[in-house]
């Protein structure tokens, strides 16, 4: 049922619930674009984490929850039993300017239900950007979400009032999205990521040329300068874990994505979710979120660790292990090249090691130039012991040795399955 005879209030908890699904929102990568200022009640504001582990606020909401398109994993699919509504683009603009002002929100991530022709929502989520920077005097972060069959002038537009930009793959394969978003394409939608990586190198290129520019331009806009995102479901469709990293690993390396998000399917009758099971969707009784958390972790070790997606899995263990993080079952796995001296190897072997983060990591280099490293040493840099003793030695000492798979994974498994929280520290 479609009503735009609601009051604020009631568009804002409709609109907001209807967005709360979509995972890819965070903030990191932007340093905003000056100052500025985004409603009045705290409905539709998220909290995401940036890169170096600040606590933001965004303001998450659709444009409008009305949607021609049925996915089967979607709670605003036409088929859905749901109220339908749409904010104006004055509303919009209005709600983050006062949730900024009252200090509610540090951004807006807006996306929008396909109910019209693409490039007509993609001109409205414009729109509401272009308004906020040039006539509200908003300055602060604005994530838009792409609407699939969106025109690369339209994308172009976009990322010069957007912060970040993301165009959700949403399912693993092709095979996949066929048969549960018959009316999306993933050609259409890697055209999108492909058109938003060629833009923003562009406009890069035309930055460190700007001594060449055309006679009377003096300098190049901003583009997306916080990237592009994108989102993956796990667990509505049949793809392994395997399959699902070694996309991720392609996207990386093709777009230069800033990140992947994993979302956990959620059954439709689950609370707070609603709606008719779909036949085309697996009969599960809850999110697999032990299997995204341990997403998140591998992914981190494709980002910031240096591993290749076939270290982490390959076909004779297409799943990651739910006891144990895959850094940790990767090196089980590889016993054979520990343990490592940790006065003496460089930083890749370092960031193999599990309880050795990247900045630990790093530590650990500046310091061992002055004094030879202890255990005590490594403790106070932030090293987790109660992992790394397995595997490192220390000027030929040891905490322990890398001799049994099974007594180690014994003591270093979850025996819980996992946290379900992605961790802040080094693993």
């Amino acid at each position: 049922m479609y009503s735009n005879i609601m009051d604020l209030g009631e568009k804002i908890a409709l609109l907001a619930g209807a967005a709360k699904y979509d995972a890819s929102c965070a903030s990191s990568g932007s340093s905003g674009r000056g100052t500025g200022f985004g409603l009045a009640e705290p409905a539709g504001i998220c909290h995401s984490w940036t890169e170096d582990g600040r606590c933001v606020s965004l303001l998450k909401v659709l444009y409008s929850n009305s949607c021609r398109f049925d996915c089967a994993y979607c709670v605003n699919r036409a088929s859905a039993d749901t109220r339908r509504t749409s904010f104006t683009v004055d509303e919009l603009v209005e709600l983050t300017c006062q949730f900024y002002r009252r200090n509610y929100i540090e951004g807006l991530f807006l996306s929008s239900g396909i109910f019209a022709d693409p490039d007509i929502v993609m001109e409205k989520l414009i729109e509401t950007a272009k308004k906020l920077r040039t006539e509200a005097g908003y300055g602060g972060y604005i994530h838009l979400k792409i609407i699939p069959g969106t025109g690369e002038k339209l994308i172009r537009r976009a990322g010069l009032w957007a912060d970040r930009l993301s165009a959700n793959i949403e399912l693993p394969t092709d095979r996949s999205l066929q048969a549960l978003a018959p009316q999306k394409s993933g050609k259409v939608i890697l055209g999108a990521m492909e058109e938003v990586a060629e833009t923003e190198a562009q406009f890069e290129k035309d930055r460190r040329q700007i001594r060449f520019l055309p006679q009377g331009k003096t300098s190049v806009p901003v583009f997306a300068p916080a990237g592009q995102s994108t989102q993956l479901i796990v667990g509505a469709s049949e793809e392994d874990d395997r399959q699902i990293i070694s996309l991720s690993g392609a996207l990386y390396r093709k777009f230069s994505l800033r990140r992947v998000y994993y979302s956990a399917f959620i059954p439709p009758g689950l609370p707070g979710r609603g709606g008719i099971p779909d036949p085309r969707l697996p009969d599960i009784p809850g999110p697999p979120l032990v299997r995204e958390h341990r997403l998140y972790q591998a992914d981190w070790l494709l980002r910031f660790y240096h591993f290749r997606p076939e270290e982490i899995l390959d076909q004779s263990a297409p799943f990651l292990d739910p006891h144990l993080d895959p850094k940790t079952a990767w090196a089980l796995k590889n016993l054979g090249q520990f343990p490592l001296e940790i006065n003496t190897v460089d930083y890749e072997a370092l960031l193999r090691v599990p309880g050795i983060g990247a900045k630990s990591a790093r530590r650990i280099l500046e310091v061992r130039r002055s004094r030879t490293l202890s255990f005590d040493s490594l403790r106070r840099l932030g090293v987790v012991l109660k992992r790394a003793k397995y595997f490192i030695t220390l000027s030929g000492s040891s905490m322990d040795r890398p001799d049994d798979p099974r007594r180690i994974r014994r003591f270093l498994s979850d025996s819980d399955g996992a946290g379900l929280q992605l961790p802040l520290f080094e693993f």
